[in-house]
């Protein structure tokens, strides 16, 4: 029957499974978190109230968010043992690697691993929410051979991990900023990373299992590590006047050039234009308005020639850079942001678990004889 399967590389088209998580809405060319448009929670939200939506399934009420605000300040310490062992990391170690290790910490040090009911997971949701920047702000310190900076818990979330990376807090503007590419980054329905939790979910694993499996396929270039290489892209061609010359040979040489396409959005990104007008404000504060012309170069040329539109990675590789972070941070700022979507999409397959189990079209040898040795051909 192979011969007769017709087999969908990616799984592109396929619907595996249903989720009330998010949907990109064709109609409004909006990106919806339970229903709200991504463009508006940007603007009308904290990124401490998307955090707690994605879980919820509802925006918080006052007190419901001073709880839940409350619940993350305290969780923001790491213990002796976990900063330990992230000052034993090799400093030549990327981000992703050391924040993937120091989740399946957090894992090992919860007595509680292997209680996997609601009330349990969403503890540990938070539990992690507030300790990934923790962790990735301490290995960001220790690689520069810098002292560790204690979480405060005056700060907002985001303010917080300003501190513990660079021990100030820059203008609200690059704070605001920050906040939208958390919130433009949280979720984004049946993706490579969001799906790889949820395969490990359904084995009946444990929530940090399933996060450490999302942290190792969002480090892949192809998917979360595509904001680094937009970045990398930029420096490489350095200033302005080179942009043009630069995309139209890599068009011509066929080039992979990163941030560009999507397998959902065929007409552009929806969360594009929001990020985009928050990576020029803080162009403004730093000096880095070349970053936002080269940048405006690659895409209209891009547009122009291939009809193929930028996504999110795009505009938020050079807003990342601009606020400071070095660019092998800028997948692990993801993380901080995609462990809501991940834990919605978790907690979902849990409440109607069946295990994630595809077929697959063989095309090898048909069966034969095993030879001895002997009888092989050299």
């Amino acid at each position: 029957m192979a011969e007769n399967i017709k087999v969908a590389k990616g799984l592109a088209g396929v619907i595996t499974d249903e989720t009330s998580v998010s949907k990109v809405m064709a109609e409004t060319n909006s990106l919806t978190y339970r229903g709200y448009a991504v463009q508006d929670l940007c603007e009308k939200c904290s990124w401490e109230e998307v955090a707690f939506l994605m879980v919820n399934k509802e925006l918080p009420s006052s007190n419901e968010l001073a709880d839940f605000i409350k619940t993350e300040k305290e969780y923001r310490n790491i213990s002796k043992d976990l900063l330990d062992v992230i000052h034993k990391f090799p400093k030549g170690s990327h981000p992703m690697d050391t924040l993937r290790t120091g989740v399946s910490y957090l894992g090992m040090e919860d007595e509680r691993i292997w209680n996997n009911s609601a009330v349990v997971n969403m503890d540990k949701y938070i539990r992690m929410l507030a300790k990934i920047p923790t962790i990735i702000a301490a290995a960001y310190r220790h690689k520069k051979g810098k002292a560790f900076i204690d979480p405060s818990n005056e700060l907002t979330a985001s303010e917080n991990f300003f501190h513990m990376c660079f021990g100030k807090i820059p203008a609200k503007e690059v704070i605001k900023a920050f906040d939208v590419s958390l919130i433009l980054y949280a979720e984004h329905s049946f993706n490579a990373s969001t799906f790889a939790t949820r395969v490990i979910t359904s084995t009946t694993s444990d929530i940090y299992s399933a996060v450490c499996g999302g942290i190792g396929a969002l480090k892949g270039p192809l998917h979360g590590g595509a904001n680094e290489q937009v970045m990398h892209m930029l420096k490489e061609i350095g200033e302005v006047k080179n942009a043009k010359k630069w995309i139209l040979n890599a068009l011509v040489n066929k080039k992979k050039v990163m941030g560009f396409g999507h397998r959902v959005y065929k007409s552009g990104d929806s969360r594009v234009p929001t990020m985009t007008k928050y990576a020029e404000k803080i162009a403004l504060f730093t000096g880095g308005e070349k970053w936002i012309q080269i940048s405006n170069i690659l895409r209209d040329t891009m547009i122009k020639e291939k009809n193929i539109y930028p996504n999110l990675d795009f505009p938020a590789g050079p807003a990342y850079y601009m606020m400071g972070f070095d660019i092998e941070m800028f997948t692990p700022i993801f993380v901080m942001s995609r462990i809501t979507g991940w834990t919605a999409h978790i907690m979902e397959q849990a409440a109607d678990n069946r295990i994630i189990r595809p077929l697959s079209a063989y095309v090898g040898s048909p069966q034969r004889e095993v030879l001895s040795i002997e009888e092989r051909k050299p």
